[in-house]
């Protein structure tokens, strides 16, 4: 049976915003040196009335710190010494939550540098060593102050990815559970499942979690959803992973809003890195909202005639705005009895599917009963479901440029996408 200790009360509030969650400090640093750190107190404790917890250590820290406590609204990481400095701040990005401001220290003094991470890897501001009190003022300043104000595009927030299953029974719902608890809990990154759903919706079953009724009032007042509805409304399942889902009487009508999906989307991304949605395909509008409003969609079919048939057409439905690729196709069930090869479902579709996961009945079936992701005791949903990870995820793991004065000295640079902003990029 679900455990209804985890459900809690929901409110929404049109007042409030990130700034008003008390769990998150103004400032957490982390700073390799006793001359940067008295620096940075100086320029900067005038600015704030709020505490300046500055410690000692590099970007190595920051990341083991922020895997374990809150992201603050401004962290302070110095990157001095560090073989790898890039790489190691799309490693921080992977454990802070997406709406961070990213003020980042370090020991290289070059214009292309400071362009690779304020551009392309999406810190706020990047300062050389020594640093000066003045300096550390005029630079850093207005990120503490909050004066700072970022233009529309500076952080797009954390990235949307639909599930779909081409026909009812495919395993959708399984396949979309697995993913955002392998973006949660086994990769670590803050991540959200809805279940627009409200009335047949399973999500929140096959994860042991009562529903609550915080996204049907979302749904259906959307003026009121404010960035702090993921800390309301959501219920957690495990410490980066939360699931928005409401379980409602079949004889309830859903009063949808217009633009609830667009609201309930932008809101998580300002909390969450990642957002799975267990959409059904239906003539509903707010299905069709949120298939148009993700950056990525995923079908999901089984090897039938009937499947392939489904995914062909659904193929067609125009792309979102946000989205730059077709569908990823999941070929579940792969080997079910009586089912297609998966040959002669490529052969059918006239294209290879992207992902292949293997039908293991009994392990889902007992996962499903106990309440929790199928792929933590099956190695072959468990590959799946990391490859499809690996394909949705719309960034890449970067590698440094191991010499960095080489790479100035030959005048060549390699292409990289921002992280601190999540700003979209394109699939290796």
């Amino acid at each position: 049976m679900p455990d209804e200790s985890r459900s809690r009360p929901e409110a929404l509030h049109a007042d409030g915003g990130l700034d008003a969650r008390h769990d998150r400090p103004a400032l957490v640093g982390f700073i390799s040196d006793a001359q940067s750190e008295d620096a940075i107190r100086e320029g900067l404790t005038d600015l704030t009335t709020e505490h300046l917890d500055v410690r000692r250590g590099g970007i190595r820290a920051a990341i083991a710190a922020m895997q374990r406590q809150a992201t603050p609204k401004v962290l302070m990481v110095d990157v001095s010494g560090e073989e790898r400095p890039l790489s190691a701040l799309g490693d921080l990005a992977n454990a802070v939550e997406p709406d961070v401001s990213v003020l980042v220290v370090g020991d290289i003094d070059h214009v292309d540098f400071y362009r690779e991470v304020t551009r392309s890897m999406g810190a706020s501001e990047y300062l050389a060593k020594p640093l000066t009190r003045d300096a550390v003022t005029r630079h850093f300043g207005a990120f503490i102050s909050g004066q700072f104000r970022a233009g529309p595009d500076a952080a797009l927030g954390g990235r949307a990815v639909s599930v779909t299953g081409v026909r009812g029974g495919v395993g959708a719902t399984t396949i979309a559970v697995n993913l955002a608890w392998n973006f949660g809990v086994a990769m670590h990154r803050h991540t959200v499942l809805v279940d627009p759903d409200i009335h047949l919706g399973a999500a929140a079953f096959l994860l042991n979690v009562q529903p609550g009724l915080g996204l049907r009032m979302a749904l259906e007042m959307p003026d009121r959803i404010d960035a702090l509805l993921a800390e309301r409304a959501a219920l957690p399942v495990a410490d980066r992973l939360h699931i928005l889902a409401s379980e409602e009487q079949p004889s309830v009508t859903a009063n949808h809003a217009p633009g609830a999906a667009a609201a309930l989307i932008e809101a998580m991304r300002r909390r969450y890195n990642f957002i799975v949605a267990d959409v059904p395909f239906a003539p509903v509008r707010l299905y069709n909202d949120f298939l148009d409003l993700v950056d990525q969609r995923v079908l999901v079919m089984v090897p039938t005639l009937a499947a392939v048939r489904d995914t062909v057409r659904l193929l067609t439905l125009p792309k979102g705005p946000r989205q730059d690729q077709r569908a990823v196709i999941v070929l579940n069930r792969v080997g079910m009895p009586g089912g297609l090869t998966r040959q002669q479902v490529e052969e059918a579709l006239k294209m290879k599917v992207d992902v292949a996961i293997p039908d293991q009945p009994r392990q889902v079936g007992n996962a499903a009963t106990l309440g929790e992701a199928v792929m933590k005791s099956s190695a072959g949903v468990r590959s799946g479901i990391q490859e499809l990870a690996r394909q949705v995820a719309g960034v890449r793991i970067l590698d440094a440029v191991t010499n960095q004065q080489s790479s100035r000295r030959s005048g060549t640079r390699p292409e990289r996408k921002g992280w601190f902003s999540w700003k979209r990029a394109t699939a290796s």
